[in-house]
């Protein structure tokens, strides 16, 4: 595995690539690499020929209330986790490079991000948006690999493509849990003992809407009650929404019919944790 540093070597070795008629594909991450993570380098492994992992700490998506300084770094443990897992370019740019001095054009989806976690953390999604754009064009990728887990964002992000016409093909890949079902995320260390068994009520919770589906609950209101309830009878958790959304503008499902998506996300003590599951009504049609 290769690390990188700069963005003109990381375009050159991109172009090198392309030159050779090789196929790009790209794990754009924050770092604090999990299993979650690298799943989805294994998935880039099956459709690329190299595969490239970007680890940049986004200034740009951290809110005033939000400790940017205090995200985990450790690029050692990383950098071994991703060439293990088969990473051919790892990029680590600085802020300096991708934000120069002057910056100040930033990229922003209306109507896919001013809700839900659009209301919770505001910025964060033009600062997905933005550094998303720059590592499309600093990467060139043909394929780019993300997360069920951050549904919204990636919702985002295919609009943000299409719109765009960046000509990089999309992938999602299913969320990975641990063996609880907790969704695997950097931020899961951070729980205390007491808290990280009280954080498996949101798996819990959209397990329970899929069965009431299945059951023959058509309501998408019913459905939002149930998973507030069950949330809510969690002592360490503290909600702060769960609602089932289309998943193409994540504005209120006003049916199941062909398919929604349940989404939640609460607090456990200072750590924001977030989840979310496919609904389909019985005979509404697969995803």
């Amino acid at each position: 595995m290769r690390s990188i540093d700069s963005i003109p070597d990381m375009r050159a070795a991109s172009r090198a690539a392309r030159a050779k008629d090789q196929k790009i594909g790209f794990v754009p991450t924050m770092g604090a690499l999990h299993e979650g993570h690298l799943s989805l380098v294994r998935r880039a492994r099956e459709l690329s020929d190299v595969v490239v992992m970007s680890i940049f700490v986004n200034p740009s998506q951290f809110g005033e209330s939000e400790d940017f300084a205090a995200y985990p770094r450790n690029l050692a443990r990383d950098a071994a986790l991703a060439a293990e897992a088969g990473v051919d370019l790892l990029f680590v740019p600085q802020a300096s490079s991708v934000y120069p001095p002057g910056f100040s054009t930033f990229v922003e989806v209306a109507g896919l991000s001013d809700r839900l976690e659009g209301a919770v953390r505001p910025g964060h999604f033009r600062g997905v948006a933005t550094v998303v754009t720059r590592l499309f064009r600093i990467v060139g990728p043909d394929v780019a690999i993300f997360g069920q887990k951050d549904a919204q964002q990636t919702a985002i992000v295919r609009r943000l493509e299409r719109d765009l016409e960046l000509d990089v093909e999309i992938i999602v890949a299913p969320t990975v849990r641990e063996n609880d079902g907790l969704a695997m995320s950097s931020r899961n260390v951070r729980l205390l003992p007491e808290q990280r068994l009280a954080a498996i009520v949101l798996y819990r919770a959209l397990r329970r809407a899929e069965a009431r589906v299945i059951e023959g609950e058509k309501d998408p209101r019913a459905i939002e009650a149930l998973l507030a309830r069950e949330i809510s009878a969690e002592p360490l958790a503290a909600l702060d929404y769960a609602e089932v959304v289309s998943p193409d503008d994540f504005r209120p499902a006003i049916s199941l019919a062909p398919w929604a998506m349940a989404v939640v996300a609460a607090r456990f003590g200072g750590t924001r944790l977030l989840d979310n599951a496919v609904l389909s009504a019985p005979g509404g049609g697969a995803r």
